[in-house]
């Protein structure tokens, strides 16, 4: 599978040079699942005195959610690990399906999908690290940050610029609204 690198500042604005299948595959997404260490944050973990988690998201990613979510796209969030700030920031976001705590990705995929249907593996999911590449098995689109782990840029279909936490969300969801706009 050809990996494509974006080159872009919030909008990839020369896809023409993207394979046409897989700008149509992108177009198509029904869902974008995400993970939150390493993509949705910087994957550092930041501890209060008290022990508290503390997690910074960017500000870019959740307005690019928000922009495909206004287009039909459902937002679900498979991680790992749980946080109460994580929650918070995903109900702000209003994320269709949330899953915290869950290292088996590709049961928690099939979870979802007995829930929300089949439509969730007509998808795109964009990962950094290993667990991630459960999930590429079932998605349409795998999509990497560009500092995710070697093997699942190389398993990507679209490997990001930009950085897990820095706005590699918004990137993509830009790559996606060009991909649906009509020439």
């Amino acid at each position: 599978m050809p990996i494509i690198h974006l080159s872009l500042n919030f909008g990839w604005r020369d896809f023409n040079k993207m394979d046409s299948k897989l700008r149509n595959r992108i177009a198509e997404i029904e869902w974008l699942f995400l993970d939150v260490d390493g993509v949705l944050t910087n994957g550092m973990l930041i501890y209060s005195q008290a022990g508290e988690e503390i997690k910074i998201f960017s500000v870019y990613d959740g307005h690019g959610i928000k922009m495909i979510k206004d287009k039909g796209v459902k937002i679900g969030v498979v991680s790992g690990r749980g946080s109460s700030a994580l929650e918070f920031r995903l109900n702000e976001l209003e994320i269709d399906c949330i899953v915290m705590n869950r290292n088996d990705k590709a049961r928690a995929l099939e979870e979802i999908a007995k829930e929300f249907g089949d439509s969730v593996y007509n998808s795109a999911h964009i990962g950094d690290d290993l667990p991630d590449l459960e999930i590429f098995d079932h998605v349409n689109v795998n999509v990497a940050v560009n500092n995710a782990v070697a093997e699942v840029r190389e398993a990507a279909d679209v490997c990001l610029t930009k950085n897990g936490g820095e706005g590699a969300v918004r990137e993509f969801c830009d790559l996606y609204l060009a991909c649906t706009k009509t020439p």
